[in-house]
């Protein structure tokens, strides 16, 4: 089965607001693209995976992630989080009317494509299924199967949300780096401790929150964030 990944990436000058103050306004915008770059990589890298959408009106964004092999979507109905996320999978469907259909975080730096496979041949028993952050209450992946409306519920407490519509969980063992998203300070720490990939390992090289979290070569302590 080959899956047609959906990514939401708002404006960057609005992406990861709760970063500013630990890395910087400066750095914040740059640190959030290098999350895109970085999970973008590791998805197209997964051979369940057949294509990455994603749905942004960022320009410079649309052309760093298309220059790696994204599909760039407009974000037409410009109404939040959750209508990017159902228009990225009515664009992808016209086009492959029977693919199974995945929304996955922008922010998730971590991602490693073997975990990613295993996170998706889990979703591909159900009809929908989603699987829950790091936190448990939140959700960076949901997916849905041919025939099935991914009728998305991101944002905040989304996990009951999503359990509520009727998805069902999914919690494969060993795939902590689809889980971990990034959105505080503690959570890019957390991430590092994973190990990210190679853009947001650049860009956080030099940072006094993270000192300690990198090696002596500037990659982050980890094993890398695209295998």
């Amino acid at each position: 089965m080959h899956w047609s990944l959906v990514v939401p990436l708002k404006p960057l000058a609005l992406a990861k607001s709760r970063l500013a103050e630990a890395v910087g306004a400066m750095l914040r915008p740059r640190l959030a693209l290098a999350f895109a770059q970085d999970t973008v990589a590791a998805a197209l890298a997964c051979p369940a995976v057949a294509d990455v959408a994603v749905v942004t009106d960022d320009p410079l964004a649309a052309a760093e992630l298309s220059a790696i092999g994204a599909r760039i979507v407009p974000d037409t109905p410009a109404a939040g989080l959750n209508a990017a996320l159902a228009h990225g999978a009515d664009v992808v469907r016209a086009g492959r009317p029977g693919a199974p259909v995945a929304a996955l975080n922008a922010d998730l730096p971590a991602l490693r494509a073997a975990e990613l496979a295993l996170v998706l041949a889990a979703g591909a028993q159900f009809p929908r299924a989603f699987l829950p952050d790091s936190a448990g209450i939140g959700t960076t992946f949901l997916a849905a199967g041919a025939g099935w409306e991914l009728r998305p519920a991101f944002g905040g407490p989304s996990r009951n949300r999503h359990l509520r519509s009727g998805a069902v969980e999914i919690a494969p063992a060993g795939t902590d780096s689809v889980r971990r998203d990034v959105d505080t300070a503690d959570d890019l720490l957390a991430a590092l401790t994973l190990g990210v990939g190679p853009r947001t390992t650049a860009h956080c090289a030099g940072l006094p929150l993270l000192r300690g979290h990198l090696a002596g070569d500037g990659r982050a302590v980890g094993q890398g964030g695209s295998g």
